[in-house]
């Protein structure tokens, strides 16, 4: 269910939270419209990964007392699926997420008024990607585990074997 709960935020976040932000203050038409949208995205996109850890660690943990119900391919795939979440999240947060804040901090201006050709500009850019490319690499994976382990709860609460 935590995972559930997580893979709930996380899609919200992508689908709702991140394109209003960007497009509400844009519509407004303010200079610096790129800028507080970011620090609006920035400020959420960190409660998801760092919650996304959290909860990939404490799952990690869990899945040794509940191994019995599952198979050994199934066990091995969850495992490696909550270290790949756990990472991808960590990442996204601790390395990509303060590079871009850094980056941020080095355009001295909002970043909307920064060349769209600027060094500083097109590093932020390319990684804003690879946060994209983490966060969506994690709900992926996210996804696969949550199959697994209802599969697997659904196997010890019934006895079936699928």
């Amino acid at each position: 269910m935590l995972l559930a709960v997580w893979f709930g935020a996380a899609l919200f976040f992508s689908v709702v939270v991140a394109p209003a932000a960007f497009g509400v203050l844009r519509s407004h038409g303010l200079p610096n419209a790129s800028e507080l949208a970011g620090s609006i995205v920035t400020r959420s996109l960190s409660v998801v990964n760092v919650a996304g850890f959290v909860i990939a660690l404490l799952l990690l943990l869990t899945i040794f007392f509940v191994r019995s119900s599952a198979g050994r391919f199934a066990f091995i795939v969850e495992g490696v699926g909550l270290v790949v979440i756990a990472v991808a999240t960590s990442l996204g947060h601790w390395v990509i997420a303060a590079r871009m804040r850094a980056l941020r901090v080095a355009m001295v201006v909002p970043i909307d008024q920064v060349a769209a050709d600027d060094a500083r500009r097109v590093a932020f850019n390319n990684l804003h990607g690879y946060s994209v490319n983490a966060l969506g690499l994690a709900m992926i994976v996210a996804l696969v585990v949550m199959l697994l382990m209802a599969r697997n709860l659904r196997q010890l609460f019934t006895g079936e074997s699928i």
